[in-house]
């Protein structure tokens, strides 16, 4: 087989189908992946849960998700074992893979070494303790993929170093509008990086009205109760967990979004929305967020609330139809398939750890 038409076993995580019926970052990774590379000519399998649909070849490893079993490892090791042996049968039937693409976690990445072609890991979280001690230990043992710099930053040295690919947005499926509303807008978590109090601060100061929008998750009923309803009101307005089809309009018609986190994002798939619908981003310099946005050409990288505040006076600067161009241009599906494809030859060529123990 020629590197020109790839063989490729994407291993997407045991919990949640693809595509994610509600949120799941990295479910939705995935299904656009498997949708680019599949257009791109490649020969694809999908390995998730059942339940699953993409253009690519789908093997239900396990019958059903486990949605509620989130991070279990007996689960996520079965789900890897049965895939690994798939990838095997294949090889041994004649129809071997080029390259295996991980996105599970953990099992995948700490067995790379136990398979007979090379595997590429792309990092989803930021680099905690464990996390630094886990990739340190076994990073070395594939071709890790970094979806920010910011995110690179942060790897421990042992691991020995990773390439970035950008998460990817399929742009077309986003509408486009160069007038908007008079409102800003937060999106994400109730969690206190996520920074919806500061937000509502920041939109407060600036005398412009703010829409809130999303899930308050077990566990954050308490920051929410505390932090966020006492500054609902007076312009500010919390909508509840926007569906796919109602987020989209609150992009649409926003003025900016507001990004005002305290955390290392490791790329913020919302700023990449925000743009891809012609509106501006004004976001705390943390993690990703100076990568994502281009200061004073698609949004504002401040500092604090009140910078905040004062750069949404100064919205007027910025071309929607810069946001957009340029979110197709970097996090476009075709430009991070392109992206892949390199990665993949790469790794095909000069794999990662050492040889197999299979042969």
């Amino acid at each position: 087989m020629t590197t020109d038409r790839l063989r490729i076993a994407m291993l997407a995580p045991p919990w949640i189908a693809v595509p994610a019926p509600a949120y799941g970052g990295i479910e939705e990774v995935v299904r656009l992946l498997c949708d680019g590379l599949v257009a791109a000519g490649h020969d694809l399998t999908l390995f998730a849960p059942g339940g699953s649909e993409s253009p690519a070849e789908v093997v239900a490893v396990l019958e059903a998700p486990h949605p509620d079993e989130i991070q279990v490892a007996r689960i996520e090791a079965d789900h890897v074992a049965r895939a690994f042996g798939a990838i095997d049968v294949a090889r041994e039937e004649g129809k071997p893979y080029d390259i295996v693409h991980d996105h599970v976690g953990h099992t995948a990445l700490a067995m790379a070494d136990r398979l007979s072609i090379p595997l590429v890991h792309t990092l989803h979280g930021p680099f905690d303790d464990d996390a630094c001690r886990f990739y340190g230990e076994h990073g070395h043992k594939a071709c890790i993929v970094a979806i920010s710099q910011a995110q690179l930053d942060d790897a421990p040295p042992a691991m020995g170093g990773g390439v970035v690919v950008h998460n990817p947005i399929d742009v077309g499926e986003w509408p486009w509008r160069e007038e908007k509303d008079d409102y800003l807008l937060w999106i994400g978590r109730m969690s206190p990086d996520k920074g919806a109090h500061r937000a509502a601060a920041a939109a407060r100061e600036a005398g412009v009205r703010l829409l809130i929008a999303g899930p308050v998750q077990p566990g954050q009923e308490e920051f929410f109760t505390e932090e966020v309803e006492p500054l609902l009101g007076d312009g500010v307005e919390y909508v509840g967990e926007a569906d796919a089809a109602r987020k989209r309009e609150l992009y649409l018609h926003a003025r900016a979004l507001l990004m005002p986190i305290r955390w290392p994002e490791p790329f913020g798939l919302v700023m990449a929305e925000s743009l891809a619908c012609g509106t501006p981003v004004i976001a705390f310099p943390e993690g990703s967020a100076a990568e994502l946005v281009r200061d004073g050409e698609t949004g504002f990288l401040v500092a604090d609330e009140h910078a905040m505040a004062a750069a949404v006076g100064r919205l007027g600067e910025i071309d929607p139809a810069a946001c957009r161009r340029d979110c197709e241009e970097r996090f476009g599906l075709a430009a991070v398939v392109r992206g892949y494809e390199d990665v993949y030859r790469s790794a095909m060529t000069h794999r990662a750890g050492q040889d197999s123990v299979l042969g």
